[in-house]
């Protein structure tokens, strides 16, 4: 599998790209082909982790071999989604059955069982921004593997206490530091750090966030399953709407990528909150980045998304090989909604009502799906964390109280052990060096 820098246009293969994680003049790397199945009715009929490996396979298999990826995804994915009927039309795909209880597991697992693959004994440094939950996935994903290195950045006073807890407690070969700052200026130090050619030649950096391809591509799994589950309820007459809750967009790249590949999927809804700089872009073709807003769904809170960038390399090449697929990237195939705290409030209250309870951002997702859903439309939202991982502001919300499963339960008692550093690169850098 080839892939190609989208700033230089250089071409890599996955085990450099994997290696890499960022390409030079901060470039992510994006596939030169996606295939189109056409036995896609044989592909969702099969189990899901045999259909995962198949579809790794159709990516990665003539680089690295058939036998070595079924052995990445199986070791990666001990874990399923599964899909919850929450309304009459729409569909909960819970993603959050892994060991962080968050969808970022499926990607981080995968990412690590690479890493550790391709690096063999060269010592490497993790470094990775995260909003919430892509912490504790990676931190994870990693613990104790040798010559690895993690070091995540979250911004001081703005992911969950639980969040927190869950990867700001483990020590070892973990490090954390608490950014005076908001998520977009973490991730900037990230991308400034990969792009700093003296720091590189005296450490050797990797990234986790979705900028690394192997994270996305491995997400690309979950949708062929949702879908699957789908049909059990509606058989093939039905193509789901299915609305992403949008951060830094690597989730709904992936949706893109598995509609590519022939994924029957209706439409994509890009459920943002007040950081709507995407959708404001789908109605305006202006790409207009305001100061980012801190909201209810923190791990959404980025003004700037990174993998906006290989949305738009997606439409404007990739597709053009892609007959059967020429999809456009306008309203019959991508809308772009923002939701407000006080909808999304409104929409854990209406799905708590019909039987189902869900925290802050699944909750903005479903409200993005139900306001997208016209009639005789069904539809699919993300459920991309676990209710009790934001424990506080559900029973605030709800009135309910949520109890802990045992992962959280433990974590809640243990010692933060982060180190607080300003947004500034250089104290960055001299940590990284030190």
């Amino acid at each position: 599998m080839k892939l190609y820098n989208s700033r230089t246009q250089e071409q890599v293969s996955f085990v450099e790209a994997v290696k890499q994680g960022l390409g030079r003049e901060r470039g992510l790397f994006c596939p030169t082909f996606i295939p189109i199945y056409t036995n896609i009715n044989e592909i969702l009929e099969m189990p899901f982790v045999m259909r995962s490996q198949t579809i790794m396979r159709s990516f990665i298999e003539d680089e690295i071999g058939g036998s070595k990826v079924d052995d990445l995804v199986r070791k990666a994915f001990t874990f399923m989604p599964q899909l919850v009927r929450a309304t009459p039309r729409m569909f909960a795909l819970e993603l959050y059955h892994g060991p962080t209880l968050a969808f970022k597991d499926f990607g981080a697992r995968f990412m690590a069982q690479c890493l550790a693959s391709f690096a063999g004994k060269e010592k490497i440094t993790i470094l990775t921004a995260t909003s919430g939950d892509t912490g504790a996935a990676v931190a994870d994903a990693f613990y104790g593997l040798d010559n690895i290195r993690v070091v995540i950045l979250y911004p001081k006073g703005k992911i969950s206490p639980l969040q927190e807890k869950l990867f700001c407690t483990l020590g070892k070969n973990i490090n954390t530091l608490a950014v005076d700052g908001d998520f977009d200026s973490c991730q900037e130090m990230v991308k400034t750090a990969f792009s700093d050619n003296e720091l590189c030649s005296k450490i050797k950096l990797n990234s986790a966030n979705s900028i690394n391809i192997s994270r996305l591509l491995a997400q690309i799994c979950y949708y062929f399953e949702g879908v699957a589950r789908f049909r059990d309820f509606y058989g093939d007459k039905v193509l789901p709407v299915i609305s992403v809750p949008c951060g830094n967009f690597g989730n709904i790249t992936a949706g893109f990528y598995a509609k590519a590949l022939g994924l029957p999927i209706k439409r994509f809804v890009a459920t943002t909150n007040a950081n709507d700089t995407v959708p404001r872009f789908l109605k305006t073709s202006k790409w207009e980045p305001h100061k980012t807003i801190a909201t209810m769904t923190n791990a959404m809170d980025v003004s700037e998304p990174s993998n906006w960038e290989r949305v738009t390399e997606h439409f404007n090449k990739m597709l053009v090989h892609a007959k059967g697929n020429n999809w456009q990237m306008n309203e019959d195939n991508i809308e772009g909604i923002s939701i407000s705290d006080l909808q999304t409030a409104g929409a854990m209250k209406a799905l708590h009502k019909n039987g189902y309870v869900a925290e802050p951002h699944t909750a903005l997702a479903s409200c993005g799906l139900s306001k997208s859903l016209k009639e005789n439309e069904a539809g699919i939202f993300l459920s991309t964390a676990h209710p009790a991982k934001f424990k506080e502001k559900i029973e605030e919300v709800l009135g309910i109280q949520i109890f802990l499963p045992d992962k959280l339960n433990k974590a809640a008692s243990k010692k933060v052990l982060s180190e607080n550093i300003p947004s500034d690169y250089n104290v960055l850098k001299e940590y990284l060096l030190n």
